[in-house]
């Protein structure tokens, strides 16, 4: 059976559906297209655009509590895709859109600890196949792990990212554990060899997750507040008003841990003042002026 025929076929059927059965119905036609022995020949390739656009169509959206409804079928999907996936592209979408997820829309702390996991171990398995060399990568010593993330090759830079994000949204998900808090320095040595490799479109996002990695802590403790000033203005040079999650990461980690109220306010407001429509970066930018509006009103108590 041609997969084209399949869907035309099926397709008229599906438009008579109501808009929830016609989720469920479309999702399971295409976990059978992508499975038939027809389409085998084209599964691997159309499943990793898939992931691409539709992760893309995420990012551009304005409409967050329509993400927040929409995005655990997503998930399923992608879980169908990569359950025994080699394909990097593939399964870091899967890692990113866990990720995101976990983070952005989850308020309940073991299901964010579930899904942060997953996109942690999505991230890894895109990561190693993309560089064989790095398969198994967050088991070795501190040392070792330099080594290896060191020559990780310029091709793999997108799994890199997507590795660094599913780690970072781990360690975020769990900053309560010291033990994910340990992996700070490997993430950190994973970001530097990404700003070395990363293309362009990514280097705004190194730079702030750097910023936010140097400013999670006070100087006390091990934190580099200024070393993490310095990766934020270089995101802001990078990226500009384009993604506006920026400043308000500046904001929440450099400003309020060194009491800057001048620099807090003028970062937010800045937030608030600038266009949210930017290919790429709609949905951060939307959430970005939320968490800017509940920022501002609790500076009052904070500072």
């Amino acid at each position: 059976m041609v997969c084209g025929v399949f869907v035309g076929e099926t397709s008229v059927r599906i438009l008579s559906m109501s808009s929830g059965r016609r989720l469920v119905v479309l999702l399971a036609v295409a976990m059978v297209v992508f499975s038939s022995i027809g389409c085998s020949s084209i599964a691997s390739s159309a499943a990793s655009g898939f992931a691409s656009n539709l992760s893309d169509a995420i990012l551009d959206q304005d409409d967050p509590e329509l993400v927040r409804e929409a995005t655990p079928a997503y998930l399923l999907l992608l879980d169908s895709f990569a359950k025994d996936s080699d394909n990097a592209t593939t399964l870091g979408a899967a890692s990113q859109l866990y990720a995101a997820y976990g983070i952005l829309f989850v308020t309940d702390t073991q299901r964010a600890h579930k899904l942060t996991a997953k996109a942690r171990d999505y991230g890894r398995r895109a990561l190693c196949a993309a560089d064989r060399n790095s398969c198994g990568l967050d088991d070795l010593a501190f040392d070792a792990y330099q080594q290896v993330v060191a020559a990780i090759p310029m091709n793999a830079a997108e799994a890199l990212y997507s590795y660094c994000v599913g780690s970072l949204a781990y360690i975020q998900a769990h900053s309560s554990d010291w033990g994910a808090l340990a992996d700070l320095p490997k993430a950190e040595a994973a970001l530097n060899r990404l700003r070395e490799i990363a293309p362009e479109q990514h280097l705004g996002d190194v730079y702030k997750y750097l910023g936010i990695l140097n400013t999670l802590r006070p100087p006390a403790l091990g934190g580099k507040p200024e070393i993490g000033r310095e990766y934020f203005e270089r995101a802001l040079q990078v990226n500009g008003d384009r993604d506006l999650s920026i400043r308000v990461e500046y904001a929440r980690g450099y400003a309020r841990l060194m009491y800057d109220r001048e620099l807090h306010d003028r970062l937010l407001n800045e937030v608030l003042a600038a266009d949210v429509e930017q290919p790429g970066y709609t949905l951060f930018n939307v959430m970005a002026q939320q968490q800017a509006r509940e920022l501002l009103k609790s500076a009052d108590d904070y500072f």
